[in-house]
């Protein structure tokens, strides 16, 4: 068995980062950006009203309250104004309109008021800059709004869109065929036998990679037989990644590691010092990767957050995910343990004194798919890690907004 640190490694380092391809700035949710984006406008392109009400001088305000100003004009957004404002003089205008000329500030509708004769009276001060938004205010033409590597959201649409960018860089998308395996398993909605379970980690799977930037290839379900499996797998050339859930076990039935094998493929390791999770694979079936999971549910889950989301991150030149994982104070005490790595199912909360506190499940069997869904985190207990008691500092991976949420 290897670290799942070394696990880690010898995966991240088996992939490069996917070409880019161009696509329209309404099709780019989600996507990853390839090159830094930069403004072709700048934002506001002028300086411009804040507020509906009137375009003032504001050394027309250094005298003696109220003012009386002349009305000379009106601007609605999207229009322009000739010609000058004077002292003495000001110009209706409407939220967004461009500051006609000679004028620095807006005097809200809310303290002028409009007489018949055309004059504009204002009782308070209006200084320089009140109520005006200056040109550049968001962005610049030539400025770099968006950084390469970003996975691009609502927001960021909506600003590459005021950046007048239609057309942007973005890294193809990874395909990630997934096989499941075994005779028990058939997939939701299909007759289901005596003896057979409904398989779960496919859709799970599947969403996984869509929340992670890639684009699931379903490959159905292999039986536990080598044509079956060959077959199956054959499907996957082409693919960037193939994931295989099940049959990667040492058991008779288990079949990924050595049919697979026989067949010109490599395998680089098949056991992992974790749980859940040790039966994880990891080779090349051709030119395709390979990453085998268990096939319990929850297994295969962790260990595709712990692996497969790193892979992708790779093929899309995103950089990895913080190091560093947040900690949280335990809410139940725990026993030492083994050599193995750990990855408890927990509940996040608060104690009295509004410490984070994560509360492990009394349930971890790795068939139980139920927990993995309830929880809010992942405890990691470290290889050979001694008891730990309630209060305790321990480190935890969050299954919040990221794709086990998503």
């Amino acid at each position: 068995m290897i670290s799942v640190t070394d696990a880690l490694a010898r995966i991240i380092a088996a992939f490069a980062p996917l070409p880019a391809e161009t696509v329209g700035v309404a099709d780019c949710l989600g996507r990853v950006l390839a090159e830094p984006l930069v403004a072709r406008t700048t934002q506001p392109p002028n300086n411009v009203a804040a507020m509906d009400g009137y375009a003032v001088r504001a050394d027309d305000f250094q005298r003696r309250l109220p003012v009386r100003l002349r009305v000379i004009g009106e601007i609605a957004a999207g229009q322009g104004f000739r010609g000058s404002v004077h002292p003495g003089e000001a110009v209706r205008i409407s939220t967004g309109a461009t500051m006609p000329g000679g004028t620095n500030a807006v005097a809200m509708e809310e303290i002028a008021q409009l007489d018949a004769d055309g004059y504009v009276t204002v009782a308070e001060v209006v200084p320089a800059a009140r109520h005006v938004r200056p040109a550049g205010l968001d962005f610049t033409a030539g400025q770099i709004c968006v950084p390469a590597g970003k996975t691009l959201t609502a927001r960021d649409i909506g600003l590459i869109a005021a950046m007048n960018v239609p057309w942007l860089r973005v890294r193809r998308r990874p395909r990630v065929a997934i096989l499941a395996t075994g005779d028990e398993v058939v997939l939701p909605g299909e007759p289901l036998g005596p003896h057979q379970i409904v398989s779960s980690n496919t859709l799970a799977l599947m969403a996984l990679v869509t929340a992670s930037g890639g684009v699931p290839i379903h490959l159905g379900v292999a039986q536990d037989n080598a044509e079956s499996l060959l077959a199956c797998a054959a499907a996957a050339e082409g693919a960037d990644l193939l994931v295989t859930t099940g049959g990667a076990s040492i058991g008779d039935h288990d079949l990924v590691r050595r049919v697979l094998g026989r067949q010109g493929s490599t395998i680089d390791f098949w056991r992992v010092a974790m749980r859940p999770g040790r039966p994880l694979l990891f080779g090349r079936v051709g030119s395709v990767p390979l990453i085998g999971l268990p096939g319990n549910p929850v297994s295969s889950l962790i260990t595709a957050l712990l692996f497969v989301r790193p892979a992708l991150r790779v093929l899309l030149a995103q950089p990895p995910e913080d190091p560093m994982a947040p900690t949280a104070r335990l809410g139940l005490p725990l026993p030492a343990n083994d050599e193995r790595q750990a990855y408890l199912r927990a509940s996040l909360g608060w104690d009295a004194e509004g410490e984070l506190t994560a509360t492990p499940f009394a349930q971890q069997d790795s068939a139980i798919l139920s927990t993995l869904a309830a929880a809010d985190c992942l405890i990691i207990r470290p290889p050979g890690a001694t008891p730990a008691v309630t209060g305790d500092r321990v480190e935890i991976l969050r299954l919040d907004g990221g794709c086990l949420s998503t």
